[in-house]
């Protein structure tokens, strides 16, 4: 099995001898439409969700998946998702840098914060395309060919009600036996989170022909639009169409 992995971005050389080197594969990758890695899975709906308060404000969901670019890419293309940002969740330190998180030795993992309008989706419909399409929950410490815990399966919850709605969820799916090997995604409570640098931000829309991103993120917007139709929205919705704050 070939994997196209996720190399650490350094200077700006480095990463253009990189993408050199890599050229005559992604030209050959470009000869053939982009096939699912995961087929993605289908899974019931949550049997408990978090209710939608009465003034229906935005609310938020801060999840961990893997590489952060192909969560971040998932949820900008689902409707009712006002804005997923890449970031950093989960560490023991007050900041957090790619170059230090990507050691593996901060505790952070890459996440997505994701905000959107309950009254369109609800938080129980964003944790069933989490661990429908986003990643796959059941890989410990991993995803694909990235490997450490700065790429763990995690939901950073932000109140009881997200915690309740997590624990339910998974305990539900794995009695239901949806996927071979048991779930391995942690609930961890939601410190804080720091948005990634901003060459990371929109990532799949600006390198969509990149090998990692052609094996390992495009067939989860595939998945994205045959397992879920109508969430599933055409055009993403990007950090850099977000006014400034």
């Amino acid at each position: 099995m070939l994997f196209i992995t996720k190399l650490p971005l350094l200077s700006r050389p480095t990463r253009l001898m990189r993408w050199i080197l890599l050229l005559p594969l992604a030209v050959a990758l470009n000869q053939f439409p982009a096939r699912a890695v995961e087929s993605g899975t289908i899974i019931p709906a949550p049997a408990v969700d978090v209710p939608v308060a009465p003034n229906g404000d935005m609310q938020t969901a801060v999840f961990a998946g893997g590489c952060f670019w192909g969560v971040q890419a998932v949820f900008q293309h689902v409707n009712g998702v006002e804005s997923a940002v890449s970031g950093y969740s989960g560490g023991d330190k007050a900041t957090a840098h790619y170059s230090d998180v990507s050691s593996g030795r901060t505790g952070h993992a890459e996440s997505v914060k994701i905000t959107f309008n309950p009254r369109i989706i609800t938080y129980g419909q964003i944790l069933r395309i989490y661990f429908s399409v986003a990643h796959d929950p059941t890989q410990l410490d991993r995803q694909g060919p990235d490997v450490g815990t700065q790429y763990r399966s995690a939901i950073f919850y932000g109140d009881d009600s997200q915690l309740a709605a997590a624990r339910s969820y998974i305990a539900q799916l794995d009695q239901a036996h949806v996927f071979k090997q048991r779930i391995v995604t942690r609930i961890e409570p939601l410190q804080a989170f720091y948005p990634a640098e901003s060459y990371h931000q929109d990532y799949l829309v600006h390198h969509s022909n990149s090998p990692y991103i052609v094996f390992n993120d495009l067939p989860k917007l595939e998945n994205l639009k045959r397992l879920f139709p109508d969430f599933y929205r055409i055009e993403p919705k990007l950090v850099a169409e977000r006014s400034p704050s």
